[in-house]
């Protein structure tokens, strides 16, 4: 037996165990809540990534069908028949966090949209099963003339406990439908203040303490001093004596 008949007896052999389809719709609703992000923060990479998946899916599912029917090969001699014409795939697509009603009162940023809207940041709640121990998040979002609001983007813890000490959920620092959002995130624990540095300069947060739970500070940075949270090198914590609370 040459190499090629070993090869075309090898394809035509059915698997050894089924693949299970799989339910595209509990995986989507799982990674709409589990983000974030870090939406941008991969950027093609991760998007690539994201595809890879999805054809490597696709693919198991298509051998399955294809070696079950035991469709022949055509012979070594003739000639590949022409690849019909397909659709173009759409490009992947990243889509604004779902707006949520705010989680206690929303904070104004200080900063408005080029529509003249206000910017706000918001905690809002979390029920997954697939997260126990995160029962929130935050949302930066515009608030309209009317009372409610327009989300941006959302970030949340998605290992651990939301709760547990040190810094949680720091995002930001996107052009999000032609509004810069400002680097944000929060820190559990007995933070009166927090600051970093960028590019050696030090740079200092707004932080507010969250209406539900004061324990709970949410902060975020000047547009103007920290476009990214990659450039902050590091964030530390402070109470309210001065002493510092992270390494």
């Amino acid at each position: 037996m040459t190499d090629l008949e070993t090869l075309r007896s090898a394809l035509r052999e059915p698997p050894a165990e089924d693949f299970a389809e799989p339910d595209l719709g509990a995986i989507m609703t799982k990674g709409r809540r589990i983000r974030r992000r870090r939406r941008l923060a991969t950027g093609g990479g991760g998007i690539a990534a994201a595809v890879v998946t999805v054809l490597v899916i696709v693919g198991a599912v298509a051998l399955k069908g294809s070696s079950s029917e035991q469709q022949p090969l055509p012979p070594a001699a003739s000639a590949p028949a022409p690849a019909p014409p397909s659709a173009p795939v759409p490009a992947p697509t990243v889509t604004e966090a779902p707006s949520e009603r705010p989680f206690g009162e929303a904070i104004p940023l200080g900063v408005k949209g080029e529509d003249g809207r206000e910017l706000v940041i918001h905690a809002f709640a979390i029920d997954e099963p697939q997260l126990p121990d995160v029962r929130f998040g935050l949302q930066v979002a515009y608030r309209n003339r009317a009372g409610d609001y327009d989300a941006l983007l959302a970030a949340n813890e998605f290992k651990g406990s939301d709760r547990s000490f040190g810094f949680h959920a720091v995002d930001g620092g996107d052009l999000i439908r032609g509004t810069f959002v400002p680097v944000f995130g929060y820190f559990s624990g007995p933070a009166a203040r927090i600051t970093s540095t960028v590019r050696g300069k030090p740079v200092e947060a707004k932080a507010v303490p969250w209406s539900e739970d004061p324990s709970i500070v949410i902060f975020w940075f000047d547009p103007g001093q920290v476009e990214s949270p990659y450039v902050l090198t590091p964030l530390i914590a402070y109470d309210v004596r001065g002493q510092r609370l992270t390494k």
